[in-house]
Parts: structure tokens; sequence; C-alpha cells
């Protein structure tokens, strides 16, 4: 299952003394920036979590897959993502502590 923004303003609503709507308002807004700092060709760092950042990719070719032809791809931007070392090591099962333990 993924989760989604509603998931995310929900959990905002639980933890925190804001009404719903003002949940929602916090995860848009994050989100804006997050999508405006990349749309200006900048890394974005999270302490803890890691780091999105655009990667260029060049032209090359390819295939359409239902008809087979070949084709040229054109240069493109994407955004990449690279997991802190202790979001990696706990996706591994190396650090299983809740965030909520190690804050207290």
């Amino acid at each position: 299952m993924a989760l989604i923004k509603e998931d995310l303003a929900g959990s905002i609503f639980q933890q925190f003394d804001f009404t719903r709507a003002q949940s929602v308002q916090v995860v848009e807004s994050i989100l804006d920036i997050i999508k405006q700092t990349l749309g200006n060709g900048e890394e974005i760092l999270i302490s803890g979590f890691g780091k999105f950042y655009i990667n260029e990719k060049r032209k090359q070719r390819g295939r359409n897959p239902k008809t087979g032809d070949d084709l040229m791809l054109r240069p493109r931007k994407v955004v990449k993502f690279r997991p802190s070392g202790g979001l990696r090591d706990r996706m591994n099962g190396k650090n299983n502590i809740p965030l909520s333990e190690k804050l207290s």
C-alpha cells in the first residue's frame, strides 16, 4: 500500500494541534516548496532521510515497446533520490528503533 497525501495530512492532524484543513495545507506547502526547488535545478537534502536531485539524461536510442520501432529519445531531466545511510540501514533491518523513541 502506498502512502498518499491524505495519509500524510492525517498523520499531521493526529500528532499536532492542527485542523484537518491546516494539515492538508502544510502537506501541500511542503510539496510546493519541493517542486519549486527542483524546478529551479537545486538539490533538496533532508538530514536523516536523503537527497533529491536532478539528473540530466542525454539523447539516446530507444524502442517503442508496442510496435518495436526504433526511435531517438530526447535529452531530458529526471528527479533522482539517494537515501541517507540511516534510512538505508532502516530499510535493510539494521536499525528498527522508531524515530519517536530516538527523540525521547
